[in-house]
């Protein structure tokens, strides 16, 4: 069954949230909390060893009410049912939705089409573990006899920027191996990487679904080329691995058999790296702590899946996002995870979030009228409060922003994680109150310079606070995010699961390479006609 279609601007409650929006929009938050002592708690949650306090934001409680009744309005518990129980809500491309099947125990059916596919993903997992443990002990070596001590990934997309984040992100708990990471199919990407890596002692993973995507076969060809410099085509059986849904285009290109890991039609690229395209990952830091990644997402999913909309973390999440997107007008939300390891999350939320509700056309075919979508964008604190948070704090446009923080740091500095996590309290403080002309004169600040120190505050803020960052807590941030999408999607009435948007691009650049090596030119606008026949000139 597909999802419910209804444009959420014709619901009665779309019509109560603007009148609403009228009323408090000027309004400021401390006002809020100095009549309401017991805000903080009333507007957190704590779950697990998470804690989400969202009363820094621009919302009553009459807000929430509200858009609880539009979650309702457009039949979003029915659609989680829907998106857990593997409706094809994917209903574009004919797909059911089902990545959380990658985490259920191996006790919990999963049905797709009358199958129960739990014992397939238990199969694959299991061909995981032991491929992982007899790389990493050593069992498992390289054509000339010597163990592995570096592991490529060569994809794209979702292929690579899942287990890139998730790799750099627990990085404390890696084993004795180094990941590298290509994707570009920028020439210079690829042999940079190989400068630094021994043919011998190099295992390579190859991801893509089709085992056609051209940026990863271009350069899975390079690797390829490069490494039968040092050795002979038998031996690619011996490093060369594959996550393929392909089969015949992967044995094509030489990989053995039993080095293939499938995945499935019903696992979205951007949503993969729970998959085997989470070989990677295992191969990092051991199957034990892929494992627990999994478990930690696992507990997500039933927290969503079951918990009371009104206490569901990814749903407030979600519906104080569109409170801002569609009322406010605000384009953009910020990302600022409060640890280094961290550092690529926001790199990976961009097309998990972008790619995913990045559309223009809702369920029905019809062309939205009311915005969807988010720009994405972030880097770890403190550095990004010595780039970008000038423009947060007093800039014209209202940027909602996640602060991401862990109360225990993992190599037990004491002294340093006191001073992040008084930066990390701090900056939400100072978004919150800002900085008023009358403390500004108090201060004594010379009257000319106030105008440019007066802080307006009012700027909102969700705190996400766990306790220590481990491959279970990763899990189910990341799941937190993915469910996110989910709701935003439904309300916003659009196919969060398709990306045509990336494709047009693609194909013009297939016909457009097929001219560098032609005399003519096809029928391009004027200004791509000139760039090409420049290049071609500089060639």
């Amino acid at each position: 069954m597909s999802l419910h279609s209804k444009n959420p601007t014709t619901t009665e409650t779309w019509t109560k949230l603007q009148n609403h929006f009228i009323d408090i929009k000027s309004e400021h938050m401390m006002s809020w909390f100095n009549e309401n002592p017991n805000r903080a708690q009333e507007m957190s949650i704590q779950w697990e060893d998470f804690y989400v306090d969202f009363s820094k934001n621009r919302i009553t409680s009459e807000t929430l009410k509200l858009l609880k009744d539009l979650a309702e309005e457009v039949q979003l518990k029915e659609a989680i049912s829907k998106y857990f129980g593997g409706d094809i809500i994917n209903q574009t491309e004919g797909r059911a939705v089902l990545h959380t099947a990658l985490r259920v125990p191996e006790h919990q059916d999963v049905f797709f089409d009358g199958k129960n596919i739990t014992p397939d993903i238990f199969e694959v997992k299991q061909k995981i573990q032991q491929f992982c443990n007899e790389v990493i002990s050593g069992q498992k070596k390289g054509f000339s006899g010597k163990a592995f001590t570096d592991v490529v990934n060569i994809g794209i997309g979702g292929s690579d920027l899942g287990p890139a984040m998730v790799v750099e992100a627990l990085s404390f708990y890696k084993n004795h191996l180094n990941l590298h990471f290509v994707s570009n199919v920028d020439g210079d990407h690829v042999n940079e990487v190989l400068k630094k890596l021994n043919p011998e002692t190099t295992l390579f993973v190859v991801v893509s679904k089709t085992f056609t995507t051209q940026e990863t076969l271009s350069n899975a060809t390079t690797v390829k080329q490069w490494f039968l410099t040092h050795a002979c085509e038998d031996d690619i059986a011996k490093q060369f691995v594959a996550v393929s849904t392909n089969t015949a285009k992967v044995l094509e290109f030489g990989i053995d058999a039993k080095n293939i890991f499938p995945m499935w039609d019903w696992v979205g690229g951007r949503f993969s790296l729970w998959s085997a395209v989470g070989l990677s990952i295992s191969l990092a830091v051991g199957f034990d702590h892929f494992d627990a990644l999994l478990k930690g997402a696992y507990k997500m999913d039933v927290h969503f899946k079951n918990e009371k909309l009104e206490q569901n973390i990814p749903v407030i999440l979600a519906m104080i996002s569109i409170w801002y997107n569609n009322f406010f007008k605000a384009e953009s939300e910020a990302i600022i995870p409060y640890t280094q390891y961290l550092n690529q999350f926001a790199t990976y939320l961009q097309q998990a979030i972008m790619e995913s509700n990045g559309k223009g056309i809702d369920r029905s075919g019809a062309k939205v009228n009311y915005q969807t979508g988010n720009l994405i964008w972030g880097e770890p604190g403190t550095n990004a409060q010595h780039a970008f948070f000038q423009l947060i704090h007093q800039g014209t446009k209202l940027i909602p922003a996640d602060f991401i923080g862990f109360a225990k740091s993992l190599h037990g500095n004491q002294d340093h994680q006191d001073k992040l996590m008084s930066n990390f309290f701090a900056q939400t403080e100072a978004l919150l109150n800002g900085k008023s002309e009358t403390v500004l004169r108090s201060e004594h600040t010379p009257e000319r310079i106030i105008p440019f120190k007066i802080f307006e505050g009012n700027r909102p803020t969700n705190t996400i606070f766990i306790d220590k960052l481990t491959p279970e807590s990763l899990g189910k941030l990341i799941a937190m995010y993915e469910h996110k999408i989910f709701v935003q999607g439904v309300i916003w009435n659009i196919f969060s699961y398709d990306q045509f948007g990336v494709e047009l691009g693609k194909q013009l650049a297939g016909k457009i390479l097929e001219e560098f090596s032609q005399s003519g030119s096809e029928n391009h606008d004027p200004s791509t006609t000139n760039l090409i026949a420049y290049y071609k000139s500089k060639r």
